[in-house]
């Protein structure tokens, strides 16, 4: 039978651990299928007992004793379908739904002050996360363009529900970085032996969706119909899989911001800086003996950032852009989460392949890790812990329980919070 890969890169970095742990981000088989149809979803409730008030870091004495608050929400509901066109030429998409979809609704937003503005959506998106052709040449040898999952650190990916333990995908890095970061690009992927590298060049970050309190997190999103292109970045990721059950992974970005909006501005700051982009990340993931271990550091570097409040459309307010003063220099963030399956110890669950993972997880971060012109945003550095468990009924059927807590500067009230939540992730067809 003729063998052909399908890869999705919504699941695409995750490669196989061992043969215990086979499901991974490339979707291999031995039949031959035209069409590949899956997704992955989440339902989640969440009860926080901290103040959601817009000054509750200008003003924390004032809202120490505010009232809990709670919300159920949907952040993920993925559709992706494949096809195989033969002779190595295949096709992925995948449709995601964030938060409930699209509409019309306001967000109050703390980084203009508490403003309330319209938005065109309902209390979502729908986003075309991914969208591309691909030719494989070889196992080894793999052209995808299109739009395309940017796989830098452990977050972006291993992104599906059942690839973290934590009921919300892990915060560090879904704070300073773009999560999922997709955008529009080449890729040329493969796997040799015990590595599976990639390299991808995409059209460059924009620095006017920089922000204090996310650091580059909004700055592949385009208001446009169109992605701009007028800067360049490059990402590249590399997989070791040497050793039975651990897969160790780098990955990095380096790519300018500055000048890469619309209209290009050939005057000032926006023609005089470039402000590159630099991320490194190191991530690993270890499955054996009835643990699961993952951990991840990731540090980023942003030139010329104290430029950024006197860009063309930061300063114009009718800009659709943000215009948050400052921005930060460096950002940072790291993690380590560790569950043990005690279904592993007894016998009829064991065979019945139910697991029941009790875990924690441990993760600090700061998207404001350097002051800029003397400007510093103290709340912005945190350290998160969670506590909890993980039930898979079935092996693509996890339903999460946590509780956790982030601690900040002692000025600011801490935040623990209790998450609830269900998800599955696994190919239909």
């Amino acid at each position: 039978m003729k063998r052909f890969i399908i890869a999705f890169s919504v699941i695409m970095a995750c490669q196989t651990v061992d043969a215990q742990t086979a499901k991974d981000s490339i979707k291999e088989t031995e039949e031959f299928s035209h069409l590949t149809v899956g997704g992955y979803g989440e339902a989640v409730f969440s009860r926080n007992y901290f103040s959601d008030h817009v000054s509750r870091y200008s003003q924390p004495e004032l809202h120490k004793d505010d009232p809990s608050h709670g919300r159920f929400d949907i952040p993920h509901a993925v559709v992706y379908l494949g096809y195989d066109f033969g002779q190595g030429w295949s096709f992925g998409t995948e449709i995601e739904f964030e938060h409930g979809g699209n509409g019309l609704a306001y967000e109050k937003e703390d980084e203009e002050g508490g403003e309330w503005e319209q938005e065109v959506e309902k209390g979502g998106e729908v986003e075309l996360e991914q969208f591309w052709i691909q030719k494989s040449f070889a196992r080894w040898a793999n052209i995808r363009a299109g739009h395309i999952v940017v796989p830098v650190g452990l977050n972006n990916a291993h992104h599906e529900p059942t690839n973290f333990f934590t009921v919300y995908r892990p915060e560090g890095e879904n704070t300073i970085m773009p999560s999922t970061w997709h955008q529009t690009g080449v890729s040329f992927w493969g796997r040799y032996k015990d590595f599976r590298y990639e390299a991808q060049l995409l059209a460059g970050l924009n620095a006017d969706g920089f922000t204090n309190t996310g650091w580059i997190h909004k700055g592949h999103m385009s208001p446009l119909e169109f992605d701009v292109a007028n800067k360049y970045g490059v990402a590249l990721r590399l997989d070791n899989y040497s050793i039975r059950g651990l897969r160790i992974g780098l990955s990095g970005y380096y790519g300018e911001s500055i000048g890469n909006s619309y209209p290009r501005n050939a005057n000032g700051v926006d023609a005089e800086y470039k402000g590159q982009v630099l991320v490194g990340a190191l991530d690993f993931t270890y499955k054996g003996h009835n643990w699961i271990v993952r951990g991840q550091a990731d540090y980023g570097y942003l030139g010329d950032a104290d430029q950024l409040k006197y860009l063309s459309n930061r300063v114009n307010k009718k800009s659709p852009y943000h215009h948050s003063a400052f921005v930060s220099k460096n950002a940072y963030a790291y993690g380590l989460e560790a569950g043990y399956d005690i279904f592993s110890q007894i016998r009829k669950l064991r065979q019945q392949e139910k697991k029941l993972y009790l875990f924690g997880r441990y993760e600090q971060y700061n998207p404001y890790a350097s002051a800029t012109k003397g400007v510093t945003y103290d709340y912005t550095a945190v350290k998160r812990m969670a506590v909890g468990v993980n039930y898979y009924p079935l092996h693509s059927v996890v339903i999460k329980a946590e509780y956790s807590k982030r601690f900040l500067k002692s000025q600011f009230n801490n935040e623990p919070s209790l998450n609830i939540g269900v998800a599955y992730e696994g190919f239909f067809l």
